[in-house]
């Protein structure tokens, strides 16, 4: 694992080392999800402090919710019409953005992609984000080695993001079961395997509430639940709070994706059993970098040799780690934490 962070980091030296000191001049927009969740604040913060160490002006945007395409497409309108030179973009609906995408590009600015690709992948000029496919991966495997025999007779709910099924989530949601141990059936699709170990999948919009409630339906679907895999770790919380309600808090293995300072927390606690941990402020800093050297002399970023994106990095973060799957524990977690 900190081999695969180490190579991160050179791959990060090597894109900061164009040229562009003097950043007068040039807007960038950063349009996330949402504003509230801590992923895409520290996102914010990311980008902000990039944007002044490099003088350029920064416009963010966000939706009211997650799932809120048409305030992102009004965004992406508005950068248009101000003649940004770049756009940074957490896609809430990654298909039906994409004619908005283009004509952002038709107009001359670069689109990167950050944390959630878009589908297809190179509608937007790059994408900066963590292995998602990987980061469910990781947990999967975690998951299966810690249940030991008794994987055989899991019974797993899936809590995932939306309903129109971003890539981000389809991508977490299938390297966890591949991970798990679980055959699929189409990889770009949540939901439509047969395993019988799955009790079933709902959807959080990657927050507490929404994973309370996702928690709730698939409860009473199977009250034996003993495996939780959730999108992220705000939804990690609130089905945590579900299963605590009918005092099942201990006996459920809970899974997730972010490795925010508040998730980190948790596994402390004994919330979550493992999260893998992504790095929101180096996507976003270095996505305006790229807007930078776009504007300076059309530069495009280079993506990750042998992926068709720019790997940001992930690691799985446990105080209980297992034979045969790479960890780090809360304390190193802590200090690359986020939020």
């Amino acid at each position: 694992m900190k081999k695969l962070l180490a190579t991160t980091a050179v791959a990060f030296t090597t894109l900061s080392g164009a040229a562009f000191a003097d950043g007068h001049g040039i807007t960038a927009c950063l349009i996330t999800k949402t504003d509230t969740n801590p992923f895409f604040v520290k996102m914010k913060e990311g980008a902000e402090a990039k944007a002044a160490e490099l003088g350029m002006t920064l416009k963010s945007f966000a939706g009211k919710v997650d799932g809120d395409h048409e305030t992102q497409v009004a965004a992406i309108e508005t950068c248009i019409a101000d003649g940004a030179k770049g756009i940074l973009l957490t896609p809430s609906d990654t298909s039906s953005i994409v004619s908005s995408v283009q004509q952002a590009r038709d107009a001359g600015l670069v689109v990167i992609a950050l944390d959630t690709p878009l589908s297809p992948i190179d509608a937007a000029d790059a994408t900066f984000a963590t292995d998602n496919f990987l980061a469910g991966e990781l947990i999967g495997k975690w998951a299966a080695a810690k249940l030991g025999d008794e994987a055989a007779n899991a019974k797993i709910a899936l809590l995932d993001l939306a309903v129109s099924q971003p890539t981000v989530g389809v991508l977490r949601d299938q390297g966890f079961l591949q991970g798990f141990g679980i055959d699929l059936a189409d990889p770009n699709v949540n939901g439509d395997e047969t395993d019988p170990r799955i009790v079933g999948n709902d959807v959080t919009a990657g927050n507490e509430e929404g994973g309370r409630k996702a928690m709730e339906n698939l409860l009473a679907k199977d009250p034996m639940i003993n495996v939780v895999y959730t999108i992220n770790e705000p939804a990690a919380a609130g089905a945590y709070e579900a299963l605590k309600s009918i005092g099942r808090e201990n006996d459920v293995l809970i899974v997730s994706v972010d490795g925010g300072c508040p998730g980190i927390a948790n596994i402390k606690d004994g919330i979550i059993g493992a999260t893998s941990q992504q790095y929101p402020l180096l996507m976003a800093s270095k996505g305006i970098e790229a807007i930078a050297a776009w504007a300076k002399d059309g530069t495009k970023p280079e993506l990750t040799p042998g992926k068709d994106f720019f790997d940001t990095g992930v690691a799985l973060v446990t105080d209980t780690p297992v034979d045969g799957v790479e960890s780090i524990d809360t304390e190193e977690g802590t200090k690359l934490c986020w939020g």
